[in-house]
């Protein structure tokens, strides 16, 4: 195994392209050092990204909006009181990875680049219509959080390319997010379903709403079909009835032993329900 610890992301995009056999990006490390403790990959290029500039940063952007480095930790995303407060659904997300020393290494950024449709860091990002700043051979580019999955543990990026930051759109007023996943145990679980929802009202009126879903498809999906039911509505009982159905149409899950298809299609519908209550309140004023 060749180890790179690379300067800059234009470095590691070279190395990475450059590599061949299996190559591995390091900022985190709780899935990749994981995997080759156990035997399950053993990379022949690890490209270390810790030691390139702003890895670590959380950086308020000029429009309002958020900038998160590749090699920010969970831990440091919840002690950040500005962005809990901007975008406390994102953060609460990332919050439910792994352990308290998990939380000490784990990225937002590796939760996506790992692939798994039940990464708890990622519906909240699609939700918030967040872009990831991709790095690669033929430079920098812009999209999409949602375009990112491509199935269980593949992502679309290209080889040489890899993800720089992760950026969140302005707050603005009048803005709520939350995300909720159910899992058979207390703590330290897989979700088995998984609910964001990020809106914004006017008044008591939703007048924007995008709504994400985890661990029910082969990948973390958008559900706008769901988000057009709560636009112009309050949040009123119909309305919440309307949106745990389509959200548990859009479900496409599997049958295995944490939950059957039919269990986790159910649940995602009855998370959505209690998500949106939970970012209207937020919306509203109500920051619990």
């Amino acid at each position: 195994m060749r180890y790179h610890a690379a300067k800059t992301f234009e470095e590691a995009a070279s190395i990475a392209a450059k590599a061949d056999g299996v190559t591995r990006f390091l900022a985190g490390g709780t899935d990749v050092l994981v995997q080759l403790r156990a035997g399950l990959v053993t990379p022949d290029d690890l490209i270390d990204l810790k030691h390139i500039d702003g890895v670590q940063d959380i950086t308020r952007l000029d429009d309002g909006g958020w900038e998160i480095g590749v090699a920010v930790a969970g831990a440091r995303l919840g002690a950040h009181e500005a962005l809990c407060a901007d975008w406390p659904g994102v953060v609460e997300g990332m919050e439910l990875v792994g352990s308290t020393q998990v939380q000490g290494r784990a990225t937002l950024t590796g939760n996506l680049c790992n692939g798994s449709p039940a990464a708890d860091g990622v519906p909240g990002l699609v939700a918030a219509g967040a872009v990831a700043k991709i790095v690669g051979p033929d430079g920098m580019r812009e999209i999409p959080i949602e375009e990112i999955p491509a199935g269980p543990g593949k992502t679309t990026l290209a080889k040489g390319e890899l993800i720089a930051a992760v950026r969140l759109p302005a707050r603005g007023a009048g803005g709520g997010d939350a995300y909720q996943r159910f899992i058979p145990r207390t703590e330290m679980d897989i979700a088995v379903a998984g609910c964001a929802i990020n809106l914004r009202v006017e008044g008591d009126t939703i007048t924007e709403a995008r709504v994400a879903i985890g661990a029910v498809a082969p990948t973390i999906r958008l559900v706008p079909e769901a988000a057009e039911l709560l636009v112009g509505s309050t949040l009123d009982a119909a309305t919440a009835d309307a949106l745990a159905a389509a959200v548990s149409a859009a479900a496409n899950p599997i049958t295995d032993k944490r939950g059957t298809s039919e269990f986790r299609t159910e649940v995602v519908g009855v998370l959505a329900r209690r998500v949106a209550q939970t970012a209207y309140d937020r919306a509203k004023g109500d920051r619990s």
